[in-house]
């Protein structure tokens, strides 16, 4: 079997809720994403997705995957799809870092190797070790009273979990924190997300006024260094997210105890392979994490729901449902969402086909 063809999409995807804010002057209100297809010569296709959240976060860009492709598609037309590591190993030797703009690659090559096989992508990592993965939904960065009612929204649709999206003025994040965490009912969790917004000084202003609060505080400065500062002088659970970009810095974080849950955003660590072998380090440590990516569509979703399903329920913290944040469609049938729990397709590969009507025709054609 080799590839014969790759083909991108492109399509805007609006925010459910008009403005999705985040972090220090982060907002955006559509999103671009890229989707690949990759054809084969026995007639066999596979699908991938990746959508930056806005053009600057994690340095990705929505034009990122159509470069990539016109030098990727050099070594990749020709070759095997199914020798997932081969691939990798190809798409490195051919661009330096860039994972998010490989990742979509990555996930279509999975989704040939499932159909090829007659096996969902869970069983292809390793097998259903979590049956519905619990759901965390964001509430974007609004005034404290907006933020605890779209809290209260967010419950009656399901989700127990809730991100609290904070890191702009630190004063005002202490008033969101203080407004909305005390709202939790029993069994639900909130992380404070900074989305590296803050200083060291003003972390630790938050810490110290929260500390009596029952939450998680997540990401709260740009660098690595300077969370570590933050978590061995502050007395809450840390959650880690954009610094740890690969296994050199997931090991750093097991030695210096710098974190209790690590987020492992798919195309932030260059696809489900790279992802697979970072949460199996994670999770040896005893270090949960969280399955998640930067934003999307249906694709997206259905990767996240097969990587969160093949993760040891116990060291599963969360994920969650990009395809109901955005309007449009990337590809059908959604992935099951219920009562607040994400389920992977039990269908081969990812379980989903690229909608080709929402799609339009593609940008780019390598063949």
């Amino acid at each position: 079997m080799r590839i014969s063809k790759i083909s991108v999409f492109k399509k805007d995807l609006p925010y459910v809720n008009g403005t999705y804010a985040w972090g220090r002057g982060h907002a955006i209100s559509i999103a671009s994403t890229s989707v690949v297809v990759i054809d084969t010569v026995a007639g066999i296709s596979g699908c991938g997705e990746f959508c930056p959240c806005g053009d600057n976060y994690m340095a990705a860009h929505s034009e990122g995957v159509q470069a990539a492709a016109i030098i990727l598609c050099k070594f990749l037309l020709g070759e095997d799809p199914r020798q997932t590591a081969r691939i990798e190993q190809i798409m490195d030797h051919a661009i330096q870092g860039h994972g998010y703009a490989k990742a979509p690659f990555d996930a279509a090559c999975w989704d040939i190797l499932g159909k090829v096989t007659g096996q969902p992508v869970w069983m292809l990592l390793g097998g259903k070790l979590t049956d519905g993965a619990p759901l965390y939904m964001v509430a974007p960065q609004r005034p404290p009273e907006e933020m605890l009612a779209e809290m209260n929204n967010l419950r009656d649709k399901g989700y127990r979990d809730f991100q609290i999206k904070v890191g702009a003025d630190w004063s005002t994040d202490i008033e969101r924190i203080i407004q909305t965490v005390p709202n939790l009912l029993a069994g639900e969790r909130a992380f404070a997300d900074a989305n590296q917004g803050w200083r060291v000084d003003e972390a630790l202003r938050v810490g110290r006024a929260t500390r009596h609060l029952d939450y998680y505080m997540e990401q709260p400065c740009h660098s690595y260094d300077e969370c570590l500062q933050v978590r061995r002088r502050i007395d809450l659970p840390m959650k880690l997210d954009e610094c740890v970009t690969d296994i050199k810095v997931a090991q750093k974080v097991v030695a210096d105890k710098a974190a209790e849950v690590v987020c492992l955003k798919i195309s932030k660590q260059g696809g489900l392979i790279k992802s697979r072998k970072l949460r199996d380090f994670l999770v040896d440590n005893r270090i949960p994490i969280v399955a998640e990516d930067t934003w999307g569509g249906e694709i997206v979703t259905a990767t996240l729901a097969h990587f969160a399903a093949s993760t040891p329920e116990e060291f599963l913290i969360n994920s969650t449902d990009l395809h109901n944040y955005v309007i449009g469609t990337t590809a059908t049938p959604p992935p099951l969402t219920k009562d607040g729990r994400l389920y992977a397709p039990n269908a081969p590969g990812l379980g989903v086909e690229p909608d080709f009507e929402s799609l339009g025709d593609p940008v780019a054609v390598h063949e």
